[in-house]
């Protein structure tokens, strides 16, 4: 459109519906000092970024239809002194911050009655002065992302060390309760019948109070026997030593037949203990500690000369009423 004048230095384009320019059209008028774009209904000023118009001095845009202005767009208009921007129905919100400082702190440009444009949305700020819109609002919203942000990642981080640290073991507990949990409840929907008289945990050093069947399964976890053999079996019972207390396993067996105990509501666990155990002794396992509160034990140590009332107490506890009939149990 303007090969053939260079040298043009006004131009005034207005009154057009929805006029859309392409910075190409300003290429060949490098060297324009005036530009006049009123009333043409332009709802962005994107194109003067790459229009090359490096020597215009003076830009009016009044009347149109802008709503948020990108202040950087005027970086490349390095010679502009004067900007009119009035009648324009701006937003009042954090779009135009950036644009709202540049009119306030910009000593370049003379941006012609802006302490009088006025904000024609959103409804809350209709008619209100666009450069009296509160932005620290907005560039305290940033900070305040990030604040929360770093906050709950610090948190998460004290709240995953410190879970690591004390709870891992809770947490493995846990897991093994409810695959107990859904072990139970598929063994209750098959009807499985219980195949042992009792499942009788880490007997090492004992005397020889059971006819003990082994029935570990090849190939399977620990945990996976411990499991299979306390539901295949009417009792569980936990012949307890200093030595057994030692072992990794102690409080995930209790754990695992407390938790059926609890579940069935049936006298399912039976607490042996082959000697004299003080409370500080048992001071570590809290749930030990809690079921002999509640519950009666048997004590091989204190029986002393009276054996026979102690294998009947034993027999009254498994149930075992017939002394002639021998008995499967499950060890692990």
């Amino acid at each position: 459109m303007f090969r053939d004048t260079p040298l043009l230095q006004d131009l005034s384009i207005y009154q057009n519906d929805n006029l859309c320019l392409d910075p190409e059209v300003f290429q060949p008028i490098s060297h324009l000092k005036f530009l006049d774009l009123s009333a043409n209904h332009m709802k962005s000023l994107d194109f003067l970024s790459q229009a090359n118009l490096t020597e215009l001095q003076k830009l009016v845009l009044r009347d149109n239809d802008l709503i948020v202005i990108n202040e950087t767009v005027f970086e490349a208009l390095p010679s502009l002194k004067y900007i009119d921007l009035s009648e324009n129905p701006f937003v009042c919100n954090c779009s135009n911050v950036g644009f709202i400082q540049w009119v306030l702190t910009n000593k370049q440009v003379y941006v012609y009655d802006a302490f009088s444009y006025r904000c024609a949305s959103p409804p809350s700020d209709e008619g209100n002065l666009l450069l009296d819109f509160h932005v620290q609002a907005c560039l305290d919203f940033p900070g305040f992302i990030c604040f929360i942000f770093s906050s709950v990642l610090v948190l998460v981080t004290l709240l995953s060390t410190f879970t690591y640290h004390f709870l891992r073991w809770q947490l493995v507990y846990g897991f093994y309760l409810f695959r107990a949990f859904v072990y139970d409840r598929k063994k209750a929907r098959q009807g499985c019948a219980e195949v042992y008289d009792a499942f009788v945990p880490i007997l090492h050093n004992t005397p020889p109070l059971i006819q003990i069947l082994w029935n570990i399964i090849s190939g399977k976890a620990i945990m996976e026997n411990i499991i299979d053999a306390i539901y295949s079996s009417r009792k569980t019972l936990c012949v307890i030593s200093r030595h057994y207390l030692q072992s990794e396993w102690c409080s995930r067996e209790i754990q695992m037949a407390s938790f059926r105990l609890l579940d069935e509501q049936k006298d399912v666990l039976i607490l042996l203990f082959l000697e004299e155990l003080s409370a500080h002794d048992l001071s570590p396992f809290y749930r030990v500690r809690k079921l002999l509160r509640s519950r009666t034990y048997l004590s091989w140590s204190g029986a002393r000369s009276h054996r026979g009332l102690f294998w009947e107490r034993v027999r009254c506890a498994l149930q075992i009423y017939n002394k002639a009939v021998s008995y499967n149990f499950s060890i692990s």
